[in-house]
């Protein structure tokens, strides 16, 4: 892992696919869904047409990011399928899957370890006020299931990425005790990669009527998180969601080292284009970062992986050849 108070930032050059957005949640805040039905599934081959025209883009990431079936839904076993094929399919293409689709059995969560290098789940708020507002029709954002979630795949030994989602009816305590929660779950098991800090940027979708969480609170948002997460875990920013270039850069100084997965389009908060590596390159430069690409799995975590994995991201990191990707 890479000193914190080192000049450096990270990224993962990243693809985002999508098997399906339909999702039986109904958070007020999301831009993403589709009503169960709605939308259709993505197939093997339109994936792989997809992955073959990344072959020569250095994209090493590719995210699979699910709408969510209903676990006891007719259609969750082909749903979980679907995941399973796509992760399959990108690692025989060459590429690094992570996968982010819900919460997820302790069986499912095995067999996705095979194929996966690591995956995540935001916790968003622990606060179960939220069930009374946002997360009213949203079952499977009840806390303990998404605690369970970071739980298991600590026993499991999968590289976890979590995160906070800040504006949304939750308080600066609230937010202190859902960092403490992912604190201590990784004392238990070492287990997370990084925290993401993601402010509620409305979009043109969501119903939930409410402002942007205010980037200039960022860099006190993200100081906290830093004196209350161990030293092993990064914290992440979208860079797309803190569109001023001086609070970025203020981002960066109060502890966020990461910006996560820079991808074409990015589907969660679609009305916000992703800022590329180059445009970040140039505000990051002349105030002495050095941006620099990593893996999707930090390698302090590679012997957890099957020998099978191992190979490719020993592929990959010979291939980034930087000394100061993670």
């Amino acid at each position: 892992m890479l000193i914190n108070n080192s000049r450096v930032v990270t990224y993962s050059p990243a693809y985002t696919i999508v098997p399906t957005y339909e999702c039986f949640n109904r958070c007020s805040y999301c831009n993403f869904r589709t009503e169960p039905g709605k939308s259709p599934w993505i197939s093997i081959s339109d994936a792989a047409s997809i992955l073959k025209s990344l072959q020569s883009e250095k994209v090493c990431e590719i995210l699979i990011l699910s709408g969510e079936v209903h676990p006891h839904s007719p259609k969750r076993q082909a749903w979980f399928r679907r995941i399973y094929d796509l992760c399959e399919l990108a690692l025989s293409m060459g590429f690094l899957p992570h996968t982010n689709a819900g919460p997820l059995s302790f069986a499912e969560m095995e067999m996705l370890k095979r194929v996966n290098v690591s995956m995540g789940l935001m916790l968003e708020q622990l606060t179960p006020t939220l069930l009374n507002s946002v997360h009213r029709h949203a079952p499977s954002k009840l806390p303990e299931v998404r605690l369970q979630q970071l739980e298991w795949a600590g026993e499991l030994q999968i590289p976890f990425t979590t995160g906070l989602l800040l504006g949304i009816g939750e308080t600066a305590d609230d937010s202190w005790e859902t960092l403490a929660a992912i604190s201590q779950l990784h004392q238990r098991y070492y287990h997370i990669q990084e925290v993401i800090l993601q402010p509620h940027s409305p979009g043109l979708q969501q119903s939930f009527n409410a402002p942007p969480f205010n980037p200039h609170q960022l860099p006190e948002v993200i100081a906290k998180a830093r004196e209350i997460l161990p030293t092993d875990i990064a914290i992440q920013i979208p860079p797309n969601l803190v569109n001023d270039e001086r609070w970025l850069l203020a981002c960066v100084e109060a502890g966020a080292r990461d910006l996560g997965g820079i991808s074409p389009k990015d589907e969660v908060n679609p009305d916000y284009p992703h800022l590329q590596k180059q445009v970040l390159r140039e505000i990051l430069q002349p105030a002495g970062w050095e941006l620099i690409e990593r893996l999707p799995v930090y390698s302090q975590f590679d012997g957890w992986l099957s020998q099978e994995l191992q190979t490719s991201v020993k592929s990959w990191r010979n291939t980034f050849k930087s000394g100061c990707e993670v």
